[in-house]
This record gives C-alpha cells, structure tokens and sequence, in this order.
C-alpha cells in the first residue's frame, strides 16, 4: 500500500479501518492540509442501529478524535426509498411518523460516540429529508439524472446481484444510488464535506457521488471504505440465532452485550481490539499473543472496552462482574436476564420447555425441546432430561430462584412473583 503522510490515515490503516480509497494520495495531501469534513449514512429503518452499523460509527469517532469533523447523516429522505445493497427483498416502506420516530430513537446512540457543537472539529447530524422532500421530479431528472448511464447503473451490484437472483427491484430503489450520489453534492455544497465513508458495499453508490460532484460542480471529492466484517468462521458480524445485537439497552440489556463481546472466538480478539476499542496498538499486539486460557482474559478486555463505549464504564463493570459471580463463583449477578411467574403458576407446575420459550434461552418450544435433547440445558446446575418435566415451587432452589442454562455461558432466573 501506497505510504501515507497524515496521521490520520496511518491510524486507520495500523487499526484495519482502510479497504478501498478512491485517491489515497490526494486525501493524504488534503488531511495534512487542515481539517476535513466527512460523512456517513445511516436510514433509520428501525428504533436502534445493531452491531452491524458500529463499525462506521467506531471510525467516525475515531475521525473527530484525529482532529477532523464528522458529520452524521440520517436518511429521512432516502428511507422513504429503501437501499437496495445486500437485500433480496424489497424493503418495507415506512410511513414519515415511523421514519421520525426511529430517527429519535436512534440519535441517542451517537451522543455515546461523538462530541456534537459548533466547533470546527464538532460532530453535527442533518437529515437528507432537508433538501430530498423539496425536489422537483422533472428538474432533478433532468439537472441531475442525465448524468446517470442506466448501462453502469445495472452493472453496480446492488442492482446486478438482484437480478442475477431473480429478485424483483422496485423503480423505486433503483434511482437511491442516485440520492444518494446527491446527497453527497448537497453536503459538500452546504458543510464543505469532502469524503463520504462506507461499507465496502457501499463502493458504487460512493463513486456515482464523486462523479456526480465532478459533472456538476468541479468538486473534488474523496470516497473511503471499510471491509466488510465477518468472524473468523465466516459469519456476518452480528449476527446470532438470537437476532441482531442491538446498540440500545431497551433492546439488548448491556450485560448480553457485555456477553456477545465475551463470546468472541479466539481467532477473532486481536482484530476487533483494533477496530472496536480504544487501547493502543502496542497492548492489543500483546493481547493478541496470548495463548491458551490466558486469551479469555483478553476477551473480558475487549468486552469490557466495547461495553464502555456504549453504555459506561459502569455497566462495563457490573456487566464483568455479574459474569464472574455466575461462572467463577458459582452465585448469581444481578444483571442475569429474570423472568417473574405468578406463584399460582409455578403451584400447578409448568413444563421445562414452556418456561425455556419465556427466556432468552430458547426463541420457541421447539428450540426448548432440542437443546434438552441435546443435553444442553441445566435446571439449578443439574441436567435436564425430560422435556416434558414439570418445574414446581418445590424446584425453587436456596436462593428463591430457578437457575436455567443453555451451556455454560447462558443463563437465565425464574422468580416468583
């Protein structure tokens, strides 16, 4: 790779951040200029953003903290369309009381992440509905869509891998490549941004805008992605038999954050140190070498840092600390997930399996049944061998509680209410 001058991109080349750069020389000669704005996008489909989206996140923190202005662009405009990247579906249309109410819920991720304000350096957040809804059909169509070849547009491959799979893509979606190369104009026209940051997907849609600016201003504009995560077994980041790992605690309490984290497989530790946590590089090069059992210390450290970064130091440490006191010691922490059942529930006795679907442990009977099955699930630290078994008041153990486990790191309590 090309040798960088500026601080900035050698820190994110050292850190992993760097996959694809439109011209590597020319923002290296631009960040050793002085400050440069940049953006990434965000459409608020849901009420939270999931571990999917912290990586853009991690490096927009990491370009304020580098001394340039991030700037968070939430898609109020361009979620009325819907990306097409990476979906075979058509994706739900929301209506504008739903795009605002995700786009509520979701700013308050950021303020974990960025420092916002007016200053050179300050985050600021726009929403693309500012200039998206005042468009005029015919003369975006024709001061901005003429720029557009419908030949390059089928070859990009959020549209081409569609087809390919025979998967129906919407008029619709087809022209969000084209807002979005507009929204890249609009904020460079507005805030003086200069480099739109993505996914590795995203390679397309960050070229059209660049080309965009070109045709019709003489922008000179950069574009910067990231690779695209997966674990050491192939696996999407984030993705679990459980769902996403939402960024939000009414969604996912810190504690199963914490234990994502925690459960991140030995291969896997040293290259999310980098790209999720804070610690210097000369430490993760030490965690990263540790062998054997010692490794699982470097995983509490990566959990602890990533939680910290999320929730608080706080709940970082009761997160640890509840773990500890459940697997090391044998006691119960109280960030544990807990269920309550009425007492004249428990007085009739309730099966093993329709008490495991009220849990995190299991998403349905049916999984319930073929963990006990398997001899995956535990009742106060015994063996369950009977799906069928009937939990009383009787199986309450010392504590006041029934203990119920999935393996050795998942673990839930029952409670009488």
């Amino acid at each position: 790779m090309t040798k960088v001058k500026s601080d900035f991109l050698n820190v994110l080349i050292e850190r992993g951040y760097l996959h694809q750069c439109t011209d590597l020389e020319g923002l290296d000669a631009a960040f050793e200029a002085g400050i440069v704005p940049a953006y990434t996008g965000f459409d608020p489909t849901g009420a939270s953003l999931h571990v999917g989206h912290l990586l853009p996140i991690m490096l927009l923190r990491l370009y304020q903290r580098m001394g340039h202005k991030p700037i968070v662009l939430i898609g109020g405009g361009t979620s009325k369309v819907g990306d097409p990247s990476g979906k075979d579906d058509t994706r739900q249309l929301l209506t504008d009381d739903m795009i605002a109410s995700n786009m509520a819920s979701i700013q308050t991720i950021f303020d974990q992440f960025l420092t916002f304000g007016t200053g050179p350096t300050d985050a600021i957040m726009v929403n693309n509905a500012e200039w998206l809804d005042k468009l005029a059909y015919i003369p975006f169509l024709r001061d901005v869509g003429r720029h557009f070849s419908v030949n390059r547009m089928l070859s990009m491959d959020s549209v081409k891998l569609r087809l390919e799979r025979d998967q129906p893509l919407s008029f619709l979606e087809f022209n969000y490549m084209i807002l979005q190369a507009y929204d890249f104009v609009e904020l460079n026209k507005r805030y003086g941004c200069a480099v739109q940051l993505g996914g590795s997907d995203q390679w397309g849609n960050i070229v059209s805008g660049i080309d965009l600016g070109r045709r019709l201003n003489d922008m000179s504009l950069y574009g910067l992605t990231m690779p695209l995560i997966t674990t050491a077994s192939g696996a999407k980041m984030g993705k679990t038999a459980k769902g996403a790992i939402w960024l939000k605690d009414d969604l996912l309490p810190s504690y199963d954050y914490w234990q994502f984290w925690r459960n991140t497989a030995d291969a896997d530790v040293g290259r999310f140190l980098a790209l999720f946590t804070e610690l210097p590089m000369d430490e993760i090069r030490r965690l990263e070498s540790l062998g054997g059992s010692e490794i699982n210390e470097a995983k509490k450290i990566l959990a602890n840092e990533a939680t910290a970064l999320l929730h608080g130091r706080q709940a970082a440490t009761q997160a640890e600390d509840t773990a500890r006191r459940t697997f090391e010691e044998g006691a119960f922490g109280g960030d544990l997930p807990t269920i309550t059942v009425p007492r004249a529930e428990l007085e009739a006795g309730i099966q093993l399996i329709d008490l495991l679907a009220r849990t995190p442990l299991a998403t349905s009977k049916g999984e319930a049944r073929r963990l006990i099955r398997q001899g995956g699930i535990r009742v106060n630290d015994e063996k369950a061998e009977d799906e069928l078994a009937n939990l009383t008041l009787a199986t309450l153990n010392a504590d006041g509680v029934i203990k119920l486990s999935a393996g050795k790191k998942k673990h839930a309590l029952v409670q009488v209410g």
